[in-house]
């Protein structure tokens, strides 16, 4: 007759371990969270800590390099739809104004010219926020298992628009040694407008990429804010040619909007075309540096919330 073999449970074998060797080690195992320490919930500028998005800058350009891939991937011209989208707008809004006898530029200045100056930065802004808005929701799977600074997601979503606008500008370059036009030296103060440009764009994708991990109809309403904005900012048109039939109230708050003031220092600086009014562009200036600082305190505070709504 054999003897029977006791079987004890999983619990059992848990609560009585065969060896003081497995207990100690069962000990630090159902121990290990007395090692732990919490500090508490982030504070906003912990979200947005820049040690920290230095520290993972080799994932911003990982992103951005990703984006190009994917954009110009299986395509049959590839980065010339940098060029052509600019273009296209530009002959389209020529033809308009042409065949409704309108002049949209008083300066004397080629329409082309003129135009793309105005097209190019409007073409990388609004690029920049329509990718930005899906920056958060089209990287979930990333944004609930891996942890990353998740702002370097708006940020890294600004570099492949960077990169189409630099090759729209060849364009620009080429059309202004076409037609004679060089540049004084205001041109050097380009970096400053391009930095300003830069800014505000970044502001805006901080606000629209957190509100929509949160609200997620927000990514069908910001292509038609787009299409609305370049209508009523100075983009195909001059302001002078505009201003004339505006009163001195009308045009003041008019110049309010960030890119009036944006583009008319871009056609200055390359075009030598009048510099924007002072009064407007150092309030215009004020609303932009709210809109980072408030897009980066809002960031910081609704950034814990992605991992649940995404």
């Amino acid at each position: 007759m054999t003897d029977e073999i006791p079987v004890s449970s999983p619990a059992e074998r848990l609560q009585q371990p065969s060896s003081p060797e497995l207990a100690s080690r069962a000990s630090s195992t159902f121990d290990v969270t007395s090692d732990l320490t919490y500090y508490g919930r982030r504070s906003v500028w912990q979200s947005v800590n820049p040690r920290e998005i230095w520290h993972y800058r080799n994932l911003i350009w990982q992103f951005a390099l990703r984006d190009l891939k994917v954009r110009y991937r299986q395509t049959v011209i590839g980065a010339l739809w940098a060029i052509i989208q600019p273009v296209v707008t530009m002959l389209v809004f020529g033809l308009l104004f042409s065949t409704l006898d309108g002049k949209p530029t008083r300066s004397g200045v080629p329409y082309a010219v003129t135009s793309l100056c105005g097209l190019i930065p409007w073409q990388f802004f609004g690029a920049s926020v329509i990718a930005a808005t899906q920056s958060i929701s089209n990287n979930a799977q990333l944004v609930q298992k891996v942890y990353f600074p998740k702002i370097i997601l708006p940020l890294a979503a600004l570099l492949p628009p960077l990169v189409d606008m630099g090759i729209a500008s060849c364009v620009l370059i080429c059309l202004m040694m076409w037609f004679g036009i060089l540049p004084g030296l205001a041109v050097l103060s380009m970096p400053l407008i391009l930095l300003a440009l830069f800014l505000t764009t970044l502001g805006c994708s901080f606000w629209l990429s957190s509100i929509n991990a949160i609200y997620r109809d927000v990514q069908y309403v910001v292509p038609f804010i787009i299409s609305v904005g370049l209508l009523i900012s100075p983009v195909t048109y001059e302001l002078p040619a505009v201003a004339e039939r505006m009163s001195p109230t009308i045009k003041f708050i008019y110049c309010l909007n960030p890119f009036a003031n944006l583009l008319m220092a871009t056609r200055w600086a390359i075009l030598g075309t009048p510099f924007p009014d002072i009064a407007p562009m150092l309030v215009s200036g004020l609303l932009v540096g709210c809109i980072i600082v408030g897009g980066l305190v809002y960031f910081g505070k609704t950034e814990r919330y992605f991992a649940d709504r995404v």
